[in-house]
């Protein structure tokens, strides 16, 4: 308990006082409706593609079909009008354009410099060898497919998975490095060899978790415009990170970024597939540059499942030391990440296993952990960012070994969690891996995703079902989510970035609001849970609020969104200045009431002196006032502020419950029903929130159950259209019930916690561990994903 009232006071020390900003009235906590929805369901938005521009060129990518091969030559003397209709690039004509590395600070992590248009080598099939643009997408599409024809390869032998990579004769990515294992390392927390060895029993599993990708419904998507009179760079671009690309196009381009502007306008749907920086974002601009015209590129469907970068696959061995009534007293894992054919630029092929690794002691009370990391090189598409990095993996292995040791040992899985798991009065704690949770509902959240569902009553339906030779099944997973990704988050997650988040708020004359804001929305509703906050802050209604974001122009610099940080960093930067401005207001109308600011109010657009409703002044007369009556106003007219924030880390947590039935002569689950229990703090909008658990649910159960990016043992993509590559319908999708509960946070402005990649971390385990609790009568023991009907008749037992 003492170590629990240091870490909390050590946090208020550090980011105190900061509650103070946040106002919760009329509109926080409330379902109001979307402000953006409106451009939506009109066909008003516009996308990137949507996008045209006058003597506009089209870019079409020529991509090797080779998974690992040197280029010999490209012959452009075959494409017709070139130089005048038609225009081709290579790598050799990008030669001077820097290629793009991480930037992860650890020493051992080697690095892997990736031409933004490959000049020597491919290393997966759909690597950029070149680009052809013409006026007309079609056109550039058929030079495109004449210059594939005239790239000459000398083919390398392929490393189509880990085990070949870390073979002694295996071919070398980058021979240079002398490896294809480019991290290797070892951290070991507390007494681990002295638990295991005080241990009853030791189980352990080796769980392979499957490699799929985000799969947006708008893919990506870049078009440049160099105005030379001016020098000025404009990148439209479907990202979720504007300024963050400006400092590395110009970083990459050698161009002031004063003279550089990127505009993500709609985008559709990013999941962090789309925050990392691709090379087609520098290619494309620097081509616009030496044209001095428009491009536009456009990802196809067929390039998207190739070319994209991929997710989430990764080898993880678990040991799990316990005692015969249930204690866990240690933990061995080792995390093993295919990171594709370069550890890719943002977070580098750690991003799946050094999260997993950090992340896996989860919701229970785990002091005695070793961690091991691996990453190797293979020619497949580069694996970055997808909603619940490293988490999900993590999180699945984890608790379907609970499930099994839970089975092994004779106890029931839900009572297993209970004894580990941290309870309420425990937190803050500190993890053994660093990470100080803040808040939580671990034991709550769990039993009220069991009672939702009438635990004991399912149990008693599934014993009598049995006997009828029917097979149902429920799966529990208790899940902690890390959020608010700024300086301090980043840091306990191993992976070191410093934040710099902003938001402006500006009343204007008319005493309308606008709020300029660094975090970039691509589907989430940040206009309107963004102008909620602003909303209580001044007093006025969201409908008198326009906020601007995802163009570098015109809102503050920021690292714009991704990690589930905006409601945090968004909300409490819009608060902070929302109170700022709120000051600067009541000090004009107090002046304009002769009444001390202390004894005023702002509410539905009025101040009035609090206790005297009749004494009021509209806010859009105090805002006139202030830029135009010299006798009233500031010394500084401008109603506006910019405040910034880099929050503490805090951590969401929940519980997903779900129920299923398995065929057992044909291997077809069906899914039932989910619950999903969910506490991020204090909730600012309870339909936003619902809609963000009921997606990432849905993208978590098509990685359990139906999503698969296949490679051969030659290194060549399988599943390269959406007939192999299958993705959730609204047919696969069972009724889902979300449960809110709210532990505010002790540490962030207004108790926020960020949340919106709990379904993907925790539904994969809950899910898979439906289909092993429904199979207990055939000893099923799941050890990969996705669970399709063939892997469910072998785990049966049915079929060889």
């Amino acid at each position: 308990m003492s170590e629990t009232l240091d870490l909390r006071e050590q946090a208020i020390r550090k980011w105190g006082g900061d509650n103070r900003a946040i106002r919760k009235g009329k509109w926080i906590g409330k379902p109001a409706r979307r402000l953006e929805d409106a451009r939506y369901l009109t066909g008003a938005a516009r996308y990137v593609a949507d996008l045209d521009l006058p003597r506009m060129l089209h870019a079409v990518y020529v991509r090797s079909p080779h998974p690992h091969a040197r280029i010999v030559s490209i012959d452009k003397s075959v494409l017709p009008g070139l130089g005048k209709t038609v225009f081709a690039f290579t790598g050799e004509d990008l030669r001077d354009v820097p290629p793009l590395i991480d930037h992860v600070a650890l020493d051992n992590l080697l690095r892997t410099p990736q031409q933004v248009v490959a000049i020597d080598k491919v290393r997966f099939v759909g690597d950029a060898v070149a680009i052809v643009l013409a006026a007309d997408r079609y056109a550039a599409e058929d030079a495109a497919e004449a210059l594939g024809a005239a790239v000459e390869y000398e083919e390398l032998p392929p490393v189509p998975h880990v085990a070949a990579a870390g073979a002694s004769d295996a071919a070398l990515l980058f021979e240079e490095l002398g490896t294809n294992e480019i991290y290797r390392q070892a951290e070991t927390h507390g007494e681990v060899d002295e638990a295991f060895a005080r241990a009853d029993r030791v189980f352990s599993t080796e769980f392979h978790h499957n490699r799929y990708m985000a799969a947006p419904m708008e893919t990506r998507g870049v078009l440049a415009n160099f105005d030379r009179a001016d020098q000025q760079l404009t990148v439209w671009s479907s990202t979720q990170m504007p300024h963050f690309l400006r400092s590395v196009i110009a970083g990459q381009l050698s161009l002031p970024e004063n003279k550089v502007r990127v505009i993500a306008p709609e985008v559709g749907g990013g999941f962090g597939q789309k925050m990392c920086t691709v090379p087609e974002e520098i290619a494309i601009p620097y081509i616009a540059t030496q044209l001095g015209r428009p491009v536009k590129w456009i990802e196809d469907r067929h390039e998207h499942l190739i070319a994209a970068t991929h997710s989430k696959q990764q080898s993880i061995s678990l040991e799990v030391a316990v005692t015969n009534d249930g204690k866990v007293l240690g933990v061995r894992g080792e995390f093993v990440g295919d990171g594709g054919g370069y550890s890719f630029n943002t977070e580098s092929a750690l991003i799946e296993p050094a999260l997993a690794a950090k992340a896996l002691p989860g919701p229970y009370r785990i002091e005695n952990y070793r961690e091991e990391v691996g990453a190797f090189l293979t020619n497949k598409s580069p694996v970055a960012a997808y909603r619940g990095v490293g988490w999900t993996a993590a999180n699945t292995a984890r608790e379907l070994l609970f499930d099994e040791i839970a089975r092994g040992l004779g106890i029931d899985p839900a009572e297993f969690r209970r004894r580990n798991m941290l309870h309420s009065d425990e937190l803050p704690y500190l993890s053994c891996t660093g990470q100080v949770y803040d808040s939580g509902s671990y034991l709550e959240s769990l039993d009220k995703a069991l009672e939702a569902v009438d635990y004991s009553g399912f149990r008693e339906k599934q014993e009598e079902l049995r006997k009828q030779g029917r097979y149902i099944g429920l799966g529990i997973s208790s899940y902690v989510e890390q959020t608010a990704w700024g300086s301090e988050s980043s840091a306990q997650a191993g992976t070191p970035l410093p934040s710099h988040d902003n938001a402006t708020v500006t009343v204007d004359p008319s005493g309308k609001v606008t709020v300029a804001v660094s975090v970039s929305s691509h589907g989430q509703g940040h206009e309107t849970s963004l102008a909620q906050v602003a909303a209580d802050g001044l007093g006025v209604d969201i409908e008198d609020i326009v906020v601007l974001h995802g163009d570098t122009s015109n809102t503050p610099y920021g690292l714009g969104t991704y990690a589930s940080r905006s409601a945090v960093i968004g909300g409490a930067t819009v608060a902070r200045a929302a109170a700022d401005v709120r000051e600067q207001i009541l000090q004009v109308a107090g002046k304009m009431l002769e009444a001390s600011p202390e004894d005023l109010m702002i509410e539905d657009g009025k101040v009035s002196v609090a206790g005297t409703p009749s004494r009021f002044k509209a806010l859009a007369d105090v805002a006139y006032a202030a830029h135009w009556d010299s006798d009233v106003r500031n010394s500084e007219p401008l109603l506006s502020a910019t405040r910034f924030y880099d929050p503490p880390a805090n951590y969401a947590n929940g519980c997903i419950v779900s129920l299923c039935e398995v065929d057992a002569d044909t291997g077809v689950v069906t899914l039932d029903r989910i619950v999903a229990v969910e506490d991020c703090g204090m909730v600012i909008n309870p339909m936003i929130v619902e809609a963000q658990v009921h997606g990432a649910i849905v993208q978590g159960l098509g990685g359990a159950m139906l999503e698969h990016l296949i490679y051969s043992d030659e290194g060549q993509p399988l599943t390269t259209t959406y007939m192999d590559y299958l993705v959730p319908t609204f047919c696969d999708v069972p009724p889902i019930e979300v449960i809110s509960i709210e532990t505010p946070s002790p540490f962030t402005v207004g108790g926020i916690k960020g949340m919106g990649e709990g379904g993907q971390i925790a539904a994969p385990a809950s899910l898979a561990n439906a289909v092993a609790d429904a199979l207990t009568p055939f000893g099923a023991r799941i050890e990969k994903l996705p669970l399709t009907p063939d892997y469910v008749l072998r785990l049966m037992g049915k079929i060889g």
